[in-house]
Parts: structure tokens; sequence; C-alpha cells
């Protein structure tokens, strides 16, 4: 009698640590619960082989005012010397570009590695049966942003040459079944548009920072891994820059790719030592910096 408990309980024990092992490995780097490892600050002397190593990069006092993570508010206006409208193009005048979305009128303007973007992300929400998507507004010429302002006035729009649209990296994504607030292209957006680079510029919750109301409809590329880092830590981009350049350097690995930030001031031109090596991209802040991003 004592033997067959003692094999019951030995069974049972068995099978909930089989249970949990099945659980633990059905969790993926998209689990809501945990997107992504994040280790901050990275340590440089930890690998004195890794620093050794690393990469040198010239850079120069242009490049503050180039690249995907430009911070662009009322304090800081879309740098002259970018050109947007060359590469910008009417979506519906190019109907090859147009692939899962709907498009508003033939006014939208978008350059072909945003409508790219855009649609690897409607593709995915399709799979899940979210496929009412509608781009209302992309890339604005500042005559175009002036004749908004003029019309709605300081409180819903920015003043030409301070608006994201300028840039031609925000998107103004609308669903032809309801209001974005409420709509499931709206939720889907809001809880898996950072897995493919793109952030809510102008939540509810963070008017004070960014001075403009909550857009449910408006969203900004910036690339991963940026965008996980800012989806995790429910910043938005004006905290996310102060977030660098308070930590410096960031570590992390978003599904299943390791990542490392680095923040670096810059007032003219100068060498980085950057002390890790891989696949880089530069942008500046669009103010005082760059950001190096070293995908492994």
């Amino acid at each position: 009698m004592k033997k067959w408990v003692l094999c019951l309980m030995i069974l049972v024990l068995l099978g909930f640590g089989v249970t949990k092992f099945k659980a633990s490995m059905a969790r993926t780097p998209q689990d809501e619960t945990q997107p992504l490892e994040i280790n901050e600050p990275y340590n440089a002397d930890s690998s004195a082989a890794g620093a050794e190593e690393g990469l040198t990069i010239d850079v120069t006092k242009e490049m503050v005012y180039q690249g995907d993570l430009l911070l662009v508010n009322k304090d800081h206006p879309v740098p002259k010397g970018l050109h947007p409208d060359s590469e910008a193009v009417s979506l519906i005048r190019n109907a090859e570009l147009i692939d899962g979305f709907g498009v508003l009128d033939n006014k939208v303007l978008l350059s072909p590695q945003m409508a790219e973007r855009f649609t690897a992300m409607v593709k995915a929400a399709g799979k899940e049966g979210i496929n009412h998507f509608l781009i209302s507004s992309g890339y604005r010429d500042e005559q175009k942003q002036d004749e908004l302002y003029r019309q709605m006035g300081s409180k819903l729009a920015l003043p030409a040459g301070y608006s994201e649209h300028n840039l031609g990296l925000s998107l103004d994504i609308g669903s032809s079944q309801a209001e974005m607030n409420s709509a499931p292209e709206g939720q889907w957006l809001k809880k898996n548009a950072w897995k493919y680079g793109f952030i809510l510029r102008y939540p509810d919750d963070k008017t004070a920072i960014t001075g403009i109301q909550f857009e449910p409809w408006h969203f900004r590329y910036v690339g991963l891994p940026h965008s996980a880092i800012i989806q995790e830590n429910g910043f938005v981009l004006e905290q996310y820059m102060d977030y660098l350049k308070e930590q410096q350097s960031v570590s992390l690995k978003v599904q299943g790719q390791k990542y490392h930030v680095f923040y670096y001031p810059v007032s003219k031109d100068r060498t980085l030592q950057v002390p890790v090596q891989g696949q880089y991209e530069i942008s500046g802040n669009n103010m005082d910096g760059v950001i190096v991003t070293v995908r492994e």
C-alpha cells in the first residue's frame, strides 16, 4: 500500500514538472508580460577583448540632424537640410504600394520605404483578422502643414516645420469600421506596433510632456529596438531621448536578437570608439548627439 502511494506521488510530481516545462517552452520574446530583456548600462570593461574589437566610426556635426530617431516637436523643428519630399509619392497614383490597407485620397503621400514598413505591419494584423486599416495622412510639406495649422489652431496642430508629418516618418492611421480609440485596428496597433518599429506618438497620459492632445491615430516610425524599449517603459520619444542620455548605453534582446544602443554627444566632427562589433545604424537626436545602434 505504501509503495502504491509513493508511486502515485512520483507520477503527480513528474506530471507537474512536465507541465511547467511545456509552459516555459511556449513563451516567446513577444509575450505581453516580458516582450524583451533589457540590461543597462553596457559595461565595456566586462570584456576587454570585445572593447578591442569594437567599431571605429567617424561622425560629423551634420549627422546630429539625420536619421529615424530625430525628435521633432514645438521646441525642435525639422532640420533644414532634410528633403523627405524627394521620396514621398502619392499612394493612390502608385497603387503597387497599397497592399492590405486603404488610402483616404490621392493627397496621401508616403515614401516607398515607409509604405513597405506599414504593409508588413498590417499584414501581420490581417493574420489575426484585423484588416480595416486606412491611411489618412503621411508626409506633408510645410505649405500643407501651414494650412492645417491655420484651420485647426495650436491646440490641434503644430506650425509648419514643427510637425512630424514634415519629417516623413509619421502616419495618421484610421479604421474604416470605427474611431481608432475603440476600433480593433487601434487596439491592435497600441499593443503590437512596437514589434514593427512604430510607436504611438501622442498617448493620452503623456500630454503634459508632448504638448499634444491624445491622438490614437498618429504613429511614428523609430525602428527596433527603440520601439521595444519605448513600449516596455511606457515612454514617449521625449522621455526616451532623456533616458538614453542618462544611461549612455543599453543592451537588450528583442525577439531573440541582441542589440546595443549607445548615445554620444556630438558638437563637432569626431571619431567614436564603440565597444562592440556588429551591423550598426546611426541616427541623430536633432539636439546634441547621435545614437549608435549595434546588432550582433
